[in-house]
């Protein structure tokens, strides 16, 4: 554990899931070109992200199961093959209809990638370490991002679709080639740790990871924080940049940058506070989305078009949603025995994904409803004018609201678990501070 050869596991996965991370976000920058090859209504151009999410989603908790079972470098094996194939798909894709089967192969490769490397994390280290790692390793992919809004954004410019996403999938296979050599799924002559004997008992180990409370709390945090940032980064930013403020197609790609800048600063901070204040992480995940809450208000109330500084502080708010994500699978972890890790964090990895395509599709839908009732009173067609975005973004405001709200109560069932089974008493955060506040006064 915590060996050379740990932390050169940690390097080969970290590759692999910014691979995959390049792959998930290639359409965020293609969402204009993808209007022009295809053509369609905003619901059409979303849905092909939506399905995307929706297969990645809904892949979770089986590919957890898989896991299990079989260990996370089977599953990497399979996703980065399912990958290369999407990618392949997307690249040659004649209409909508290939391009949609393209991108559910994406999603449902991408969908084996994070929870095995989170599951690799726990095998191959420990003690404070792990928190850390998570957030360092959740920072190192998201520089896929940087890869599809950069290089993979000037090749679709200058050699155009095709070319764009032969060069994602290129990189999709050199993916593959680091699993084939360089992943192994625990140290050398450690004990491994006892795997489900048949589908019923892995069927029965979900449920039991299911049913634990802090595997909830941990769904529903990263269904709060990650949601929105995925929502604008993967679809809905590239447009809303382009149309509804008229930023050059370079500068708004450039502009998507900006969050996986503020997550690699935030990433090892929240690892820290995670690591030294364990029993404080919901209120972490609170505060994250509260930030992120008062930063779209600002954008959406903003009596004229945003100045730019407002939406670089924008994305630089949705950049902490990412590593805040990570909180919710270090509740997998502190909750779960190591033999059911991957369901757990597959039940994790479900919440900000299953928020991210319901949102992203209901924005496509606002936006279509207004550009018709636009045309119905006689104007012209302006499908994504700046007013039709501020009202479409708004649906945000309803779905993580709702995530704050099970958030919380699912807090106080496993404070109460906490209570019962290890004694342990959580006092709320105003309530600590006023303490620590009176401990300092008479220290002095």
């Amino acid at each position: 554990m915590n060996s050379r050869r740990s932390w050169l596991i940690f390097s080969f996965g970290s590759f692999v899931y910014l691979s995959a991370v390049m792959q998930r976000t290639s359409l965020g920058i293609a969402g204009v070109s993808a209007t022009e090859r295809f053509g369609g209504s905003a619901a059409v151009l979303s849905s092909l992200a939506v399905v995307q999410l929706i297969v990645y989603a809904a892949a979770q908790i089986p590919v957890g199961v898989l896991i299990d079972r079989f260990g996370p470098r089977v599953l990497m094996l399979s996703g980065t093959v399912l990958m290369v194939a999407g990618q392949l798909m997307l690249a040659f894709a004649p209409s909508i209809t290939i391009a949609v089967l393209g991108r559910m192969l994406v999603g449902a490769g991408d969908a084996t990638i994070f929870i095995s490397m989170i599951r690799l994390i726990t095998s191959w280290f420990s003690g404070r370490t792990v928190p850390q790692l998570s957030q360092w390793f959740g920072n190192i992919g998201q520089l896929g991002q940087v890869l599809s809004a950069v290089p993979l954004a000037w090749i679709l410019h200058e050699f155009g679709w095709t070319p764009a996403f032969l060069a994602a999938t290129l990189v999709a296979f050199v993916a593959f080639v680091v699993v084939v050599v360089g992943i192994r799924d625990r140290p050398a002559g450690s004990l491994d740790q006892p795997r489900p004997s048949d589908w019923g008992s892995a069927l029965t180990q979900l449920r039991h990871s299911f049913s634990r409370p802090g595997t909830q709390l941990g769904f529903w945090s990263h269904f709060v924080t990650q949601s929105s940032g995925t929502v604008f980064t993967l679809l809905w930013g590239f447009p809303f940049m382009v149309y509804g403020l008229g930023y050059e197609s370079s500068m708004a790609a450039m502009m998507l940058t900006i969050p996986v800048a503020a997550g690699i600063i935030c990433g090892p901070i929240l690892g820290v506070l995670t690591a030294r204040h364990p029993l404080r992480r919901s209120n972490i995940v609170l505060g994250i989305v509260t930030a992120m809450a008062t930063a779209w208000a600002l954008v959406l109330l903003w009596p004229v078009a945003p100045p730019l500084w407002l939406i670089v502080l924008l994305l630089i708010v949705l950049g902490g949603g990412g590593p805040g994500s990570l909180i919710g699978f270090d509740f997998a972890r502190t909750f779960n025995p190591q033999r059911s890790l991957g369901s757990a964090n597959g039940v994790v990895n479900v919440g900000g994904f299953l928020a991210s395509f319901v949102m992203m599709f209901l924005i496509g839908v606002l936006l279509d409803l207004q550009d018709g009732w636009r045309q119905a009173q006689g104007g012209a067609s302006d499908l994504y004018s700046l007013d039709s975005f501020r009202i479409a973004f708004t649906v945000q405001f309803l779905i993580v609201g709702t995530g704050v709200v099970m958030l919380i109560n699912t807090r106080k069932r496993t404070r109460r678990l906490l209570s019962r089974d290890e004694g342990i008493e959580v006092a709320p955060l105003w309530v600590e501070l006023s303490r620590k506040l009176r401990h300092r006064r008479r220290g002095l």
